[in-house]
């Protein structure tokens, strides 16, 4: 899933829940409004520059002002309140530094298991450059188009362990590159994680993940392997969470504009804090969030930073 790019639009922090999906039912749900900076530098990244002079040199920095509203609603049914549909953005997810759109259902069976299954209709879509390598010339942008599915298996058998599983397709709608750097693809994501408590009021949450996307092109091509850890602690009315994250990936083929196989090392660490019932208002929380992360590759082009700092409020129902 996309971490380094989707953690800008977060503007909700929770402290990941392992229980039942509500305590009524009904509707529930929570908005949320952010305001901050955001940075990055990427060659891919359609809001730098559209021409460059050597498709090897570093990207240029970008900076923006952030206003990012968000939110989720839910509706929670059954004799033991053990349906549930929902859309929106899972807390969870945004805790860690995550954020997707999702449309999904949420069953638990008795065992405690819960059976999360979702389309994400919004993580493939974006802009990309046709050719990203052209230099001298100004570069043409065109859409990335797709599909991802995510089936979770949360609280396996009552049990501390969850499995996070997800499938995805790309379509680069005018891809101009040569044909072992095609990027229309599908791509497939596993993550098992397991909590462990250290006290009533903190835990931890370390992950392994493995992700593998087979393109048209094999220099496009890659498996992926990588881990992460978070931190989470509850004092009173704050809520904090920690998250560090590393992968490396390695591509299938030599890469044609370079005459090397690319191997990416990517790093992520993020910060969420929430203060209940800011300034005294029942279901309103103050939040804060920051974020970095850096992928280094072997080739001097593939070398990204992005980075975050916003407040906002929240309000939940």
């Amino acid at each position: 899933m996309k971490k380094l790019s989707t953690f800008i639009a977060a503007s909700l922090v929770i402290t990941p829940a392992f229980a039942q999906l509500s305590d009524e039912q009904g509707f529930s749900g929570e908005i949320s409004i952010n305001t901050g900076f955001t940075s990055s530098s990427s060659n891919f990244n359609t809001d730098g520059d559209s021409t460059i002079t050597s498709n090897e040199q570093k990207a240029s920095s970008e900076s923006d002002f952030l206003v990012a509203p968000l939110g989720s609603i839910a509706y929670t049914f059954g004799q033991g309140l053990n349906h549930q549909v929902y859309a929106g953005t899972a807390r969870d997810d945004v805790a860690t530094g995550t954020v997707v759109l999702q449309v999904g259902y949420k069953y638990q069976l008795e065992s405690g298991t819960i059976i999360d299954a979702a389309v994400l209709p919004t993580i493939m879509s974006g802009k990309t450059w046709a050719n990203p390598y052209q230099e001298n010339v100004a570069r043409t942008e065109t859409d990335e188009t797709g599909n991802a599915f995510r089936l979770k298996l949360d609280s396996i058998a009552g049990s501390n362990f969850s499995i996070d599983t997800a499938y995805a397709t790309k379509d680069v709608e005018n891809d101009q590159v040569a044909a072992d750097l095609k990027r229309d693809s599908k791509t497939i994501y596993l993550k098992g994680q397991y909590r462990q408590p250290l006290s009533q009021t903190s835990f931890l949450l370390p992950s392994l993940i493995y992700q593998s996307s087979s393109a048209d092109g094999d220099a496009s091509s890659y498996d992926q392997f990588g881990g992460e850890i978070s931190y989470f602690k509850v004092m009173n009315r704050h809520q904090l969470a920690l998250t560090a994250g590393y992968n490396h990936r390695s591509y299938d083929a030599a890469h044609p504009e370079y005459g090397t196989t690319r191997s990416d090392n990517n790093y992520s660490l993020f910060a969420a804090y929430e203060y209940k019932n800011f300034m005294e208002w029942d279901d309103w929380s103050f939040i804060a969030l920051a974020g970095y992360g850096s992928g280094q590759s072997n080739i001097t082009f593939y070398d990204e930073t992005e980075s975050l700092v916003s407040v906002g409020l929240n309000y939940q129902f």
